[in-house]
């Protein structure tokens, strides 16, 4: 049994991953004059037409070319301690989507409030250790976070169409899955930009097992209390799947490979702001959620909710490829 958000942007995503539907007809006219804003605008980055920023150290982006659920947070951690590993200082930009924070930019830890800081910077901070600074203009992003302590890396997490900040790799997120959808630009489909972009980016990098291709799967590194962070021992109780993430069957199929029995599902939208009422709805029973989701309901989490944690496992292709490239660029 599921429950879904109704509404009419939940309605319009679902048709994103379906044959050409009547919404995606409705839509085309406002994709077109997206394609032509965007295009523009990118056009005149690349003819000088408007200025750049060039950071003072090397940028790295990590990024899609389609909205929501691609698995981009796994591998800015991974990155990040990739880069820790090989003895650099690594800093981490975010745009901080559905945060609310008092100034920007704004520098967040693991302590801040999500409704501040934003789920995913919030988690960032978290689990790398790395210092986290939210903010639309990256320029300014990235000059409060040299100025709180120095670097020899900067992570942008997402920004790929951001072109007024210059980078020195591009890193590109694909769901291995769901990949394109019906391959339409916003709105009537989930692409930012066409397909060809990916032929100008670095590395490809699948989120899923792809034979031959650098890609990672999501590995299950363990359930924990939200509350109070203590891990939970096998047998698990049989509970209901929440989530706020673009792709929530992966996090559901994971909670099953490790035993857990899902009475219900229920999906928010992306970056849903949760309410206790939210937890305690479902009464007595167990409650599993993402870690990103977790972030936001720690302070007000009942006993019987948990957190799936999970890491970027990566093939040897993606290994291999990534480290040429990091050399290649001067970053290691």
């Amino acid at each position: 049994m599921s429950r879904a958000d109704n509404g009419i942007g939940a309605a319009i995503e679902r048709s994103w991953f379906r044959r050409v539907s009547l919404i995606t007809v409705l839509l085309l006219p406002l994709t077109a004059l997206y394609w032509l804003i965007s295009h523009a605008r990118r056009l005149g980055y690349r003819l000088g037409l408007f200025a750049a920023y060039r950071a003072p150290v090397p940028v790295i982006v990590v990024g899609n070319i389609s909205v929501g659920g691609n698995g981009k947070t796994p591998m800015t951690l991974y990155l990040a301690e990739l880069l820790q590993q090989h003895g650099k200082r690594v800093g981490i930009i975010s745009r901080g989507y559905g945060s609310h924070p008092p100034e920007t930019p704004f520098v967040v830890t693991a302590d801040t409030e999500p409704h501040q800081g934003g789920d995913e910077p919030v988690l960032l901070a978290k689990r790398s250790g790395c210092a986290v600074v939210i903010g639309g203009d990256r320029k300014a992003s990235i000059e409060k976070l040299l100025a709180l302590q120095s670097v020899d890396v900067i992570l942008s997490d997402d920004g790929l169409q951001h072109y007024a900040l210059e980078r020195d790799i591009e890193l590109c997120i694909v769901d291995a899955a769901r990949r394109f959808g019906n391959g339409l630009l916003l709105p009537a489909g989930p692409l930012r930009e066409g397909q060809g972009r990916l032929k100008s980016v670095d590395l490809v990098i699948y989120n899923g097992e792809q034979a031959g291709q650098a890609s990672y799967q999501l590995a299950s590194s363990g359930l924990y209390g939200v509350a109070d962070e203590q891990p939970l021992s096998p047998p698990f109780a049989k509970g209901v799947a929440i989530s706020a993430i673009g792709n929530p069957e992966r996090f559901e199929q994971s909670l099953q490979a490790i035993g857990v029995a899902i009475s219900e599902a229920v999906h928010y939208r992306d970056h849903h702001h949760y309410q206790a009422s939210d937890l305690t709805q479902f009464g007595e029973q167990a409650v599993y959620m993402t870690e990103k989701d977790a972030v936001k309901c720690r302070t007000f989490a009942h006993r019987q909710c948990y957190y799936l944690r999970v890491d970027a496992k990566t093939n040897q292709v993606l290994e291999t490829q990534l480290t040429t490239i990091l050399k290649r660029k001067g970053v290691l």
